[in-house]
């Protein structure tokens, strides 16, 4: 196929249109070479997408550890808290950890 064939292809008529061949380098550069390309964007987008994940997941955890707050304003809930949590026991008791050895077949 020689260059004049080519030339008279409608396709090439219209790629080689000086403003087409502006609009697809210019669509280029803006879609992958520019500072606010569409590649960033799309990885910031990602980003933010992860933070508000996380400030949610932070906004629960806040609001479970409140609760937990509010639950040991008593003194018997601070017992029970320290006696599960930490293994504290009162000056005149033992405790007793029972580990149970779970083998499975």
């Amino acid at each position: 196929m020689n260059l004049k064939e080519l030339r008279n292809k409608r396709w090439f008529k219209v790629i080689s249109n000086k403003y087409v061949l502006l609009i697809l380098i210019f669509g280029g550069w803006m879609f992958f070479l520019d500072s606010n390309s569409w590649l960033i964007h799309n990885e910031l987008n990602q980003e933010i997408d992860e933070l508000e994940e996380n400030r949610q997941y932070y906004k629960n955890e806040i609001s479970k550890d409140k609760a937990t707050i509010q639950q040991l304003q008593d003194s018997v809930e601070i017992e029970k808290f320290a006696r599960q949590q930490y293994y504290m026991k009162r000056p005149d008791e033992e405790i007793f950890i029972i580990e149970y050895d779970t083998i499975e077949e």
